[in-house]
């Protein structure tokens, strides 16, 4: 969890972000929220081996491959697989990851190159126009002091 808005503030600031085992099912939690930043307006790049297309975009297998670059990152990806990919966002210039599933491993790497990380927060609390469950979701956590400030 996070302390503090700012890095998820500066993180939800960048227009191109790429979202980090997207699923094709259009019912998984990750295409849902893949659709539902597409729908604030961001520039969602879909990243998966084996998909070529997602929702009429094209889909990368590896972060190396996304031109022009993204800004940044959100990794729904189990942790072992989270732990290989932030190496391949490092090596791909991306400074910002949001961490969905708490990976140690992948929060140490990327601290220790300085890359900023958000981890184990859900993204849609944090959206302008949540839905009733998120915002809800955002005001049990702030009354329990675990919101971040």
């Amino acid at each position: 969890m996070v302390n503090s808005l700012a890095p998820i503030h500066d993180f939800l600031s960048r227009d191109r972000i790429a979202v980090v085992g997207v699923s094709s099912n259009t019912h998984e939690f990750s295409r849902s929220l893949f659709r539902a930043l597409a729908r604030q307006g961001y520039d969602v790049i879909p990243v998966h081996p084996g998909i070529e297309e997602l929702d009429g975009r094209p889909c990368f297998a590896r972060m190396e491959d996304i031109q022009p670059p993204a800004e940044a990152a959100l990794l729904l990806t189990a942790p072992p697989v989270t732990d290989q990919v932030v190496e391949e966002c490092a090596a791909a210039g991306i400074t910002r990851i949001w961490i969905f599933r708490v990976s140690a491993r992948a929060i140490d790497y990327c601290r220790s190159r300085g890359i900023e990380v958000i981890a184990g927060e859900c993204p849609y609390m944090f959206f302008e126009h949540a839905g009733l469950v998120h915002r809800c979701h955002g005001w049990i956590r702030k009354i329990a002091g675990s919101y971040p400030r």
